[in-house]
């Protein structure tokens, strides 16, 4: 047995000798952290001539080792520089440092103009004294990936910073004013994916207001960011997703080519994505005040909506007080669905209303035919709520899975045992007629 395993032992060495030195440089690359691969590559000559010809993905992460966190700044650039300075071909590049107050600008600059012909990602999160323009250093070469963090973006020259590659632009706690941001949009005539996590966004006059125009832009994703008015032009656009954004206005123009559309606490007051909403398909949206006429009216062209999620929304329909003695029309109602998505697959609900309002969305006979995940929740229960799921459940014949969140407090009151007592009794008579549905509970 244990010849054996020293065959075994001598032929893994063997096989190990024998890869090519490109192979070598790949397993490299895929470690990626810059402590692994110095160690990796002391193995022998073959593995040092991979890492320096043949390594393409470096990273210098301080949560990859702790050492990282003590040792000073100075002495972390010479261990950047003297690592790189060993490569000839790197094409992702990622420095990320929690715990480093700044680096020098020189090295950073010594850093992005050595890798400038070969570099396709790169990934900078450290603070530099002075500042380095990042976009500036970067610019007419081969990226196609750039993600900044915190930052500072200053004087924008499309007709010169061009980034013919570029495809994916992420910007987190940057500084850069509103006209900067468009310029650099119009510098990238191929981007398709654009991330903006909190900037700190300058505007040329009193009024915040941004406008923005890509026609190549796939995916938006913006991340707390407070304006009065966001104004963006992009005929591609797939995927746009707001979260944490308290806006007075919100503008679409493009031709129709939204498919998923994510809204996670906003606050605004105008919001509008064009008439063009055929070829949505998802629609999430979490933490908002709607009006749900207006809102379904916006999206009652997507007949090729697949997933739809209103969770802790708020509906606000009070467009005339005055009009006290109008007929309470319901909110989210399982006839409006069935007609305006009838490729429905999987349904979330959660959101507090008067019992009658509930109630009066499961009226008429039409059915969610194609509906086979259904989510409902509750902030705060009521006698109600397990009617509402059994009416539900009665509209839905290929219903396969359902899942039921709730928020129980720990401190309970006796009607508060008792409704929860209620709702546990009529799920489990309930199940027993729909023995096919696999049921869960999520409780906080």
């Amino acid at each position: 047995m244990f010849t054996s395993g020293n065959n075994c032992c001598s032929q893994s060495s063997l096989g190990m000798e024998h890869l090519p030195v490109e192979v070598i440089g790949n397993i490299l690359s895929w470690l990626r952290a810059a402590r692994d691969v110095v160690i990796a590559s002391t193995t022998c000559r073959k593995w040092r001539e991979a890492c320096r010809n043949h390594l393409h993905a470096l990273s210098f992460n301080s949560n990859d080792w702790p050492v990282f966190h003590d040792l000073s700044t100075s002495t972390l650039e010479i261990i950047i520089t003297q690592t790189i300075f060993q490569t000839t071909g790197l094409q992702c590049l990622s420095i990320f440092m929690d715990d480093v107050d700044e680096f020098s600008a020189a090295p950073v600059i010594a850093w992005l103009m050595y890798t400038r012909d070969t570099l396709r990602e790169l990934h900078y999160n450290v603070r530099t004294s002075p500042n380095v323009n990042i976009i500036e250093k970067s610019s007419r070469q081969k990226l196609e990936v750039l993600a900044l963090a915190h930052n500072s973006i200053t004087g924008v020259e499309p007709s010169y910073q061009k980034f013919p590659c570029l495809k994916s632009l992420s910007l987190s706690y940057v500084s850069i004013s509103a006209l900067d941001l468009s310029d650099l949009l119009t510098a990238c005539p191929k981007l398709e994916i654009l991330a903006l996590v909190n900037p700190d966004i300058a505007m040329s006059d009193a009024q915040a207001t941004m406008e923005l125009s890509s026609p190549s832009l796939k995916d938006l994703y913006v991340e707390a960011i407070s304006l009065d008015k966001f104004l963006l032009e992009a005929d591609s656009l797939e995927k746009l997703h707001l979260k944490d954004c308290p806006l007075e206005c919100f503008e679409l123009i493009g031709k129709g080519t939204l498919r998923v559309l994510k809204i996670d606490d906003v606050s605004v007051v105008h919001f509008d994505i064009g008439e063009n909403t055929e070829n949505l398909e998802v629609v999430d949206v979490s933490n908002f005040t709607m009006m749900w006429p207006k809102f379904c009216h916006m999206i009652s062209k997507s007949s090729k909506l697949r997933r739809l999620r209103l969770w802790t929304v708020v509906f606000d329909d009070e467009d005339d007080e005055d009009n006290e003695d109008e007929v309470v029309q319901p909110h989210v109602d399982v006839e409006t669905l069935s007609v305006f998505f009838p490729q429905l697959s999987h349904l979330s609900l959660s959101y507090d209303l008067r019992a009658e309002v509930l109630l009066y969305g499961l009226q008429g006979s039409s059915h969610l035919a194609n509906l086979v995940v259904l989510e409902l929740g509750w902030t705060v229960i009521t006698d109600f709520f397990s009617e509402w799921v059994a009416g539900l459940l009665g509209r839905c014949p290929n219903l396969k899975k359902l899942v039921i969140y709730g928020v129980v407090s720990e401190a309970k009151t006796h009607e508060e045992c008792h409704i929860l007592a209620s709702f546990t009794s009529s799920i489990v008579n309930l199940m027993r007629k729909y023995m096919h549905v696999e049921v869960q509970f999520e409780y906080e």
